[in-house]
């Protein structure tokens, strides 16, 4: 493959210069947001590589992996590129890459990424890869994907399609390096229609074969299980905040903690790319040892999978970054709420395995307490959850699955001790996910999805607005009815104060899911002298029946 050339008469940029001040100072804050082509050497790095810092004019930066393999850069086997955090599609705000911010939210979602496979291998061996998927999103977005293409080019120089194949190369890179499985397997997994389609590509684009790959000193380089992974974030990251989150609701059979070891476990289902379910287990944990030269933690977290969910492996990587929000530009977030909320840069918006889980559990949560929710939940995993065996003897059973809850009957629900408004509300949403008419995953359009589950019984629009937060990922959720928030606000007292939270979160657009996180936490300038005791829910008003109250307690999130 030819090297790479620097342009004629390079321009000196400023943007490009305050990229090489990162680059040299290998910032962890800046990983993900650009990469760094080196034209002496014709590789792409990421702004923390260990290796020695090239000069200034062989340098040129691109902010997509993308752009940099369309330049025909190839990655770094020392930084790897893959385990970068995302560039997340959210900080993107001129009205011109509305479109592109979300065509590149839907493409990175695991249901347009992932099951491009099964997809190919329908349109026959003359087809494209990522064809369909990038047909799928520009329908998604009500455009044409000519349009689409138009757009995308313009506005980062390269088009989907070449996008999605460098998110599959790379994806496909990791599963190379840090698994055993098989180079069929992999070429799968990473959502290529054939084995002969990836090594073409794998070739085209790095200049070796994919075997070439594990010869190399490279291979299974983190020494643990041939399912164990690592994935980056950009600091900073209150690791034990977010995990305390998680412990306080966690279900007794299906997910453990360890605050020591910074470790969260539990049990999973997912659905292959021809919708057959697939279960096992996960180990996720943050790295709490001390970093080069005795510094700082390593920004990375360790994933270790069971061997049944391997050839699903992209997918799985893709919602444990969702889980534990590892794609979050902290800078940017910050830069918006500081002003009302001075702390609490680390804390991240707590994300979800499943959105169907966590709409269940959300609905659970609705005018109890953290406690009560978790108990409810409990007896639900507990009668209706499939069992299954890990390497844990405390982590035995699953979350019930939609179709599962949808066949059971109301009477059923209630010896459990849910009332019946839940009861309704369950069922309904049960019926609506096993049906295919509501997905709750971070592509689905955030607008339809509130309306669909507010048009649910027994849904409000706390309900609507936490799943958002959590299940869709969407950054700009406000649940304005919760009294928890109008107490950490101060506006309690006013004749209106859901009204009076929602004007005063039109500053913290479009974070305004993380403003939630920290006003929960005590850390706005507006909080309340007497915060809301941890758990304690309070009982809504009339026109509130319908608002759960459960919430993020401060010394659930500190």
């Amino acid at each position: 493959m030819p090297r790479p050339t620097p342009p004629a008469t390079p321009a000196v940029d400023a943007l490009d210069e305050a990229r090489y001040l990162a680059l040299a100072a290998r910032d962890a804050r800046f990983d993900g947001r650009f990469f760094t082509g080196v034209t002496s050497t014709g590789i792409y790095c990421r702004p923390v590589c260990a290796v020695r810092t090239p000069r200034r004019e062989n340098c040129r930066f691109f902010t997509l992996a993308a752009q940099a393999e369309s330049a025909g850069f190839r990655p770094c086997l020392r930084c790897r590129p893959e385990l970068a955090p995302r560039l997340p599609a959210w900080s993107i705000q001129d009205a011109q890459g509305i479109l592109v911010r979300e065509a590149l939210r839907c493409l990175d979602a695991e249901g347009a990424l992932w099951d491009g496979a099964a997809a190919g291998a329908q349109q026959g061996p003359g087809a494209r890869d990522g064809a369909a998927p990038i047909q799928r999103v520009a329908a998604r977005l009500g455009v044409s994907d000519r349009h689409l293409r138009r757009v995308f080019e313009s506005a980062l120089g390269i088009s989907p399609l070449q996008y999605l194949q460098t998110r599959r190369l790379l994806a496909a890179k990791q599963l190379l390096t840090d698994t055993a499985l098989p180079v069929t397997s992999v070429a799968m997994a990473s959502g290529f229609g054939s084995v002969r389609r990836f090594n073409a590509a794998f070739t085209q684009h790095y200049g070796l074969q994919p075997t070439a790959l594990r010869r190399s000193g490279d291979a299974l380089d983190i020494g643990a299980a041939a399912g164990a992974v690592r994935l980056g974030f950009r600091p900073p990251l209150d690791a034990p905040a977010l995990l305390a989150f998680f412990a306080q609701r966690r279900i007794q059979g299906m997910e453990a903690v360890d605050a020591q070891a910074l470790e969260l476990r539990r049990t999973v289902r997912l659905q292959d790319a021809e919708g057959r379910a697939c279960t096992g287990w996960l180990a996720a944990r943050f790295d709490a040892g001390a970093g080069p030269r005795g510094g700082p933690p390593k920004p990375q977290v360790h994933l270790r999978v069971s061997a049944s969910l391997l050839p699903l492996l992209p997918g799985v990587i893709a919602r444990v970054r969702g889980l534990f929000d590892l794609d979050a530009d902290p800078d940017a977030i910050h830069a918006v709420l500081r002003a009302d909320f001075p702390q609490g840069e680390g804390l991240r918006v707590p994300g979800a395995w499943d959105g169907f889980e966590l709409a269940v559990r959300a609905v659970l949560g609705q005018q109890v307490t953290v406690a009560a929710a978790r108990t409810l939940a409990q007896r639900l995993v507990e009668r209706w959850g499939e069992s299954t065996e890990t390497p844990w003897p405390e982590l035995t059973r699953l979350f019930p699955s939609p179709a599962a809850l949808a066949a059971c009957e109301p009477d059923a629900l209630g010896q459990l001790g849910i009332v019946r408004q839940r009861q309704a509300a369950i069922l309904a949403l049960s019926r609506a996910v096993a049906e295919g008419r509501l997905a709750l995953h971070a592509a689905a359009d955030v607008e339809a999805t509130l309306a669909a589950l507010r048009a649910l019984p027994g849904i409000g629009d706390w309900t609507a607005h936490y799943i958002a937060m959590r299940a869709l990922r969407w950054p700009d959720a406000f649940p304005a009815g919760d009294v928890a928030l109008h107490k950490a606000l101060g506006v309690r007292s006013a004749p209106r104060p859901a009204q009076a939270a929602e004007e005063a979160s039109q500053a913290w657009r479009p974070w305004r899911s993380y403003a939630v996180v920290r006003a929960w936490s005590g850390l706005g300038r507006t909080a309340a002298e007497d915060p809301l005791p941890a758990g304690k829910a309070e009982k809504p008003c009339a026109k509130q029946r319908q608002t759960p109250v459960e919430r993020m307690p401060r010394d659930a999130v500190r």
